[in-house]
């Protein structure tokens, strides 16, 4: 997996003027069609599955989404986040800005977010047809909370918390892959028959 940990963000977004002074990406061969990488990774709830079960990196805490009617699979839908960790209450309000299937989406936050250890932030992926599969890459630029524990609290824990999140995207790529490779193979048996 290659991983590119640093230096100030670039925006992701094209054509837009969205600057954050942090970055984080992964890359990574998937072994599986772009379409059904996109398909996981286009669904919110399936996204964001692993901050709504309690875990270390949630600090015992979850959240839990409500999404608008497009369910977060359309331009401008509006996906909201909210929670408890250590007994603060965390919120989210994210819109998405790109949605290009199967290739790219991204989305945003467009209220200051309530978290620990981050501030505004752009999150999103791009999938490119490769030979053994699909080239995904999953990428977040973000700002470190405004109030002075909260940029205490984003200058140990951000990166961190953003290597986890990029790394469950990933895995749900991957996850997907191996659904969609099963498919193909129960499909092939069956007309073989």
């Amino acid at each position: 997996m290659q991983q590119h940990w640093g230096g100030p963000a670039t925006s992701h977004t094209m054509g837009a003027n969205v600057s954050h002074p942090y970055a984080r990406e992964v890359e990574r061969i998937v072994p599986g069609p772009p379409e059904a990488i996109f398909a996981a990774l286009d669904d919110p709830l399936r996204l964001g599955r692993h901050m709504t079960r309690p875990s270390a990196m949630m600090l015992g805490g979850s959240m839990q989404y409500r999404l608008d009617a497009s369910q977060g699979r359309a331009v401008g839908s509006v996906i909201r986040v909210e929670g408890r960790v250590l007994g603060l209450r965390l919120r989210i309000v994210e819109v998405v800005t790109e949605r290009d299937p199967p290739r790219r989406k991204v989305w945003e936050t467009v209220e200051e977010p309530q978290l620990l250890v981050f501030g505004a932030y752009q999150l999103g992926f791009h999938i490119a047809v490769e030979r053994q599969g699909s080239r995904l890459r999953c990428f977040i630029d973000y700002d470190l909370p405004r109030p002075p524990m909260g940029r205490v609290l984003g200058r140990i824990g951000a990166h961190v918390y953003a290597r986890w999140c990029l790394s469950r995207m990933v895995a749900e790529a991957e996850a997907a892959a191996r659904e969609a490779s099963f498919t193909n193979a129960d499909q092939t048996r069956g007309t073989d028959r």
